[in-house]
């Protein structure tokens, strides 16, 4: 359904206490310069409460009070970036929207449309530039409310995002003693370079791309775990994860809507984005604030076709090689630089199609408790990147969502996919 908002208010929020002199240039790595000037969005339903009015001023005052507190701890999101190589902690503060949405939430919770999502989130994706965050309140007409957020991708990637989430929901609940307290040291870990030569803008589209979700239940993902796990490719192996054979499933369901085995004169790759905290020497805790995450490529085999269960393990084996030794060549930045570079020539020119995939499954989308219980729904509007699939957990947690984005003509020919069909939920967006 299209979504009827208004903005009601906007105001800037900043930090209850200022920033050290000595905190006030943060300086941006490696892998913050190579990410993409977008915003990564998030989306988080809570429903109406009878005892818990939660839309009133007494409530939102302690949200904006809550939040002006936990940028004390977050201060470069309270800051500006400036030229892909600094933020200035100047605590100038982020805007903070209240908006009015004319419908009920679970007309919206039970069947969310992604084009129509970009409306309770306070910023276009592709606008990013200097400021580092943003947040839009949208009360319902029931008194349910979605808290939307946009982050710069060149400040932190998914889970800097859910953990300054996390903090801010602790804050608001009064427990501020259990926050963890971030870490900055992305800097350090992966000094910055120059880039010259390099457009981390290559890949993001403006038009005619259309995103659609697709609901696995777990009944149906237990089915292609063990259709994946056939075939001997994965003796004496565990079996496949639920995103490892989600992944496999929607590439063969994608090569075959884009008909791409009569295109050889194109490299078709899946692409995985990795978080490497846990793969760094020693491991990084999942509170480090960052961008974290590389990505890796997987170029199946000439001829895997649907009787070939040897995918899984090429991905599995490509993700593996993101290991301490690659971090180690990733700190030095600039092979990598030049890698990135090739692979964006190849894509300008058509010669490489990639499906992209990234995933927010066993993240903790679902923990931030406000004081108003915990969410009912989280995810995301449509993103600015085609050829790019989203994972994330479904309510329940058992199932998982796939926010799928093509080309219009590509997704045409996609949803409509027999087997495809068999394996989803109905979803009418």
């Amino acid at each position: 359904m299209r979504l009827e908002i208004e903005v009601i208010s906007k105001e800037v929020i900043k930090p209850s206490s200022p920033t050290p002199d000595h905190l006030r240039h943060y300086q941006l790595s490696f892998l913050d310069q190579i990410s993409p000037p977008v915003y990564n969005p998030l989306l988080l339903f809570y429903p109406a409460d009878g005892d818990v009015k939660i839309n009133s001023t007494e409530k939102t005052n302690q949200l904006k009070q809550s939040l002006s507190e936990v940028l004390s701890l977050y201060y470069p999101l309270a800051g500006r970036i400036q030229d892909n190589l600094v933020v200035e902690c100047t605590d100038e503060g982020i805007p903070f929207f209240q908006a009015e949405v004319r419908c009920r939430l679970s007309q919206v919770a039970e069947n969310p449309a992604p084009g129509e999502l970009s409306k309770l989130i306070p910023f276009a994706l592709d606008d990013a530039e200097e400021l580092p965050l943003g947040i839009q309140y949208n009360i319902f007409e029931c008194g349910g409310i979605v808290v939307g957020l946009c982050i710069s991708h060149k400040i932190g990637d998914a889970l800097s995002l859910l953990t300054f989430i996390k903090s801010w929901a602790t804050s608001s609940r009064g427990e501020e003693d259990h926050i963890m307290r971030p870490g900055f040291i992305s800097a350090t870990l992966f000094p910055p370079i120059n880039i010259s030569g390099f457009k981390p803008a290559t890949g993001i589209t403006k038009g005619d791309v259309v995103a659609k979700r697709f609901v696995f239940s777990s009944s149906s993902i237990e089915l292609l775990k063990e259709k994946y796990s056939a075939g001997g490719s994965l003796e004496n192996q565990r079996p496949p994860s639920r995103v490892e054979a989600l992944s496999v499933f929607i590439w063969r369901r994608f090569m075959a809507a884009t008909k791409a085995e009569s295109r050889p004169e194109r490299i078709y790759s899946m692409v995985h984005a990795v978080n490497l905290r846990s793969r760094m020497e020693p491991p990084l805790p999942e509170f480090s604030f960052g961008n974290y995450s590389r990505i890796a490529f997987t170029t199946p085999s000439a001829g895997t076709g649907e009787e070939n269960y040897s995918l899984v393990r090429q991905v599995r084996d490509s993700i593996g090689k993101l290991d301490r030794k690659y971090v180690e060549k990733l700190q030095k930045g600039s092979e990598h630089l030049d890698f990135i570079k090739e692979q964006a020539a190849g894509f300008l020119k058509g010669e490489i199609v990639c499906l992209n995939f990234t995933s927010l499954c066993r993240f903790p989308t679902y923990e931030s408790d406000f004081g108003w219980g915990k969410p009912v729904w989280v995810g995301c509007p449509s993103l600015t990147f085609k050829n790019l699939v989203v994972f994330t957990d479904t309510a329940s947690g058992d199932g998982v969502e796939a926010l799928v984005h093509l080309k219009e003509e590509d997704m045409v020919k996609f949803q409509e996919d027999e087997q495809l069909l068999q394996h989803t939920v109905a979803t009418t967006c």
